[in-house]
Order: structure tokens, then sequence, then C-alpha cells
């Protein structure tokens, strides 16, 4: 049973959301979305992803509320931006961030975080380095953006992941 399913959430995930987004329950798409969900749980043992442990789990409620809480922030500064009710210009920039977050899954999720956040955009991470670089929309001080993602992001994902 487990070579035929060896992701069962995964594939009961991929299932919901192909019947989601094609707003129908007929045969036809739960037979084509059961054996997508199934042949990408395949590709997904072949590709041999990390088991991880996650810790703390009281943390991640924490850490979804901040992040609905930025992504709301974020949405209604990028509005004053784009509509120009801002006092002074835009300034969008770069910041390098040292990270010192290793888990694969958890900069994964950093990096949904950042990108799901309106005016923010991860570019890039070098391994070697631990060193994060982003984009920020509407950036007035480099610094307090890195504090910010150390504090809010990373903190948080250290104790739930690692």
């Amino acid at each position: 049973m487990r070579y035929w399913f060896p992701y069962p959430l995964l594939s009961l995930s991929l299932l919901a959301l192909w019947l989601l987004i094609n707003q129908s329950l007929s045969i036809g798409h739960i037979l084509l979305g059961s054996t997508l969900g199934i042949s990408w749980a395949w590709i997904m043992v072949n590709l041999q992803p990390d088991k991880t442990r996650l810790h703390k789990l009281r943390r991640i409620a924490v850490l979804t509320g901040r992040v609905a809480v930025d992504v709301v922030r974020s949405n209604l500064t990028v509005m004053r931006v784009i509509l120009g009710t801002g006092s002074r210009p835009v300034n969008s920039g770069f910041v390098a961030i040292d990270l010192s977050l290793r888990d694969d899954n958890a900069l994964a999720l950093l990096a949904c975080i950042l990108t799901a956040t309106p005016g923010t955009a991860w570019l890039e991470f070098d391994r070697q380095t631990g060193v994060l670089t982003i984009h920020v929309l509407d950036l007035e001080n480099g610094a307090r953006w890195s504090d910010l993602i150390k504090c809010r992001y990373e903190a948080p994902l250290k104790e739930i992941f690692e």
C-alpha cells in the first residue's frame, strides 16, 4: 500500500486542489486528479526530499498570525505607494541579510513568506555565506528590514524546524 501511495497527504491535497481549480466533482475530474496526485507523489519519492521534524508546534500559530498581519500591512503600504499618497518619494532597493537558518524546508517557507508579502521579493540565497538578498519596494532602512526578518521570521522558523 505504501508503494502506491508514498505521500498520501500530498496526493489527497493535489486531488483537492485539482477539484477546486476545476470546480467540478465529476468522475472524470476525480480520476484525473487522483492520477495526477499519485504521479506527483511518485515524483517526490524520486526527488528524495529531506525528512523534517517539527518542534514547538505552538510557534506555528504565532508565525501564521504574524505573516497574516504583515501581509495586510504590506498590502496597505503598497497601495499607498501605488496611489502616491505618501509624503516622501519611493526608494526601492536591495537588502543583504545574514541568515543562520540552514534547514531547506525552513528556507523554502521563508522564501514563500517573503514572496507572498507585497513589496518584498526573495532574490538570492548563498548557501556558503548564508546571505539572503531581497528587494524591497519602499526601503527606508536596510538594517531595520534585516532585523525585522531575523526577529519576526527567522527566529520562529529556527524554533519550529531546528
